[in-house]
């Protein structure tokens, strides 16, 4: 008999979703408007601990797509983007017909490095082409270093749209992600820390920056008994039975993060005794990270030829699902040919990078799966959790 998956990050319920959900039929809110998105906006903006507004919206994507809107980008504009990470933070880019201008990792957040960025903003102004925004992203929970990169903004008058698809829970210096960019969004993919099926939100720092997305959010129809339209706007707006959703999870989110915590502490006490692995951890006590995957770096040089492909094809064996880590924008074929400042420090994360299986719905069942089939691997007796 064929084992179960072990899934890399699946849903996780346990939150009184069904309760919200059911409030929607019975008071016939079943539209994009309604108690359970004003409730799960409300909901947010009291975790983020800050001044900001929330909009909610129907994915990341789009509130990646009217940040650069808010932010001003318009058709033949420069966008900075951090290399590593998924397709979704530079598409936007790309929608309202800017260029996106691609920086490399440094490897200890596995994040924008901002020598790599502020090189990059000297040398586009060289030619003129001065960015008109910097996408930085929380990559797997992890906070970028927010410090180094917000010093760069503010010395070049370039705002931060703030990538937190990944990040709610996760923290710098006791400051959430999500309200440390002059913009921000969060993701609730189904795989995410707490998920609304599918839909992201927009994170502001004005009441009007928020209203004016919500109006493009929901094709921008202007004040009037009749439907009429002076600007072009999107279908964004997320749906009242989703923010039902959300606003269950939202009541275990904080067991969550724990739990994604505590399997990433697994992975550190499975690969204490296993040379060549290394287990990406918060580079110190400023940053506090959610843990959404727990990630490795595979070297074949220091443990007798084991690669992160003969790693991940073995658990794959044992339908145990992992994960190379994010293949860097500037060499997907989609991308090809968009400007890049950097090493290769992002292109050896790809090569050599694994993500494992970190849901916090995981069981020690499991876990004694995952543990075995590494040992195997790695011909290791390691010392279990």
């Amino acid at each position: 008999m064929k084992k179960k998956r072990i899934y890399i990050s699946e849903a996780h319920k346990g939150g009184r979703e069904l309760f919200y959900i059911q409030e929607v039929f019975k008071d016939n809110w079943i539209a994009t408007e309604g108690p359970n998105i004003v409730g799960f906006e409300s909901d947010l903006e009291n975790y983020l601990q800050e001044e900001v507004h929330v909009g909610a919206l129907n994915s990341g994507t789009a509130a990646l797509h009217l940040g650069l809107i808010l932010l001003g980008v318009k058709s033949g504009d420069e966008v900075i983007c951090q290399t590593m990470t998924f397709s979704a933070s530079a598409n936007p880019i790309v929608y309202l017909g800017a260029t996106p201008i691609f920086i490399d990792s440094e490897v200890e957040t596995l994040n924008m490095c901002p020598v790599a960025l502020e090189k990059a903003i000297v040398h586009r102004i060289l030619l003129g082409k001065k960015p008109k925004a910097i996408i930085a992203v929380h990559l797997y929970g992890m906070p970028f270093r927010v410090d180094e990169i917000r010093a760069i903004s503010c010395k070049y008058e370039i705002p931060i749209l703030e990538d937190s698809a990944e990040a709610l829970g996760s923290s710098y210096k006791g400051k959430k992600c999500g309200t440390l960019g002059e913009i921000g969004i969060l993701s609730f993919n189904g795989n995410k820390i707490i998920t609304t099926s599918g839909g992201g939100v927009i994170v502001t720092k004005t009441l009007e920056q928020k209203s004016k997305a919500i109006f493009l959010a929901t094709q921008a129809r202007d004040e009037a008994p009749h439907y009429q339209h002076s600007q072009i706007g999107y279908n964004y707006r997320m749906s009242n039975i989703c923010a039902g959703i959300g606003r269950g999870q939202m009541e275990v989110l904080d067991n969550h993060v724990i739990l994604r915590r505590e399997m990433h502490d697994f992975y550190v006490n499975l690969f204490e005794n296993i040379d060549g692995v290394l287990v990406f951890n918060e580079p110190s006590a400023d940053f506090f990270s959610n843990f959404w995957l727990t990630a490795i770096l595979v070297d074949e040089t220091k443990n007798g030829g084991i690669t992160r492909e003969i790693l991940r094809a073995a658990l794959e064996a044992e339908n145990i699902e992992s994960r190379p880590l994010w293949k860097p924008m500037h060499l997907q074929p989609v991308f090809e040919g968009y400007p890049y400042y950097g090493a290769k420090v992002a292109e050896t994360l790809f090569e050599n990078g694994l993500c494992l299986p970190s849901g916090s719905n995981l069981s020690d069942e499991d876990r004694e799966r995952i543990s075995k089939t590494i040992q195997v691997v790695f011909k290791k007796e390691i010392k279990n959790s």
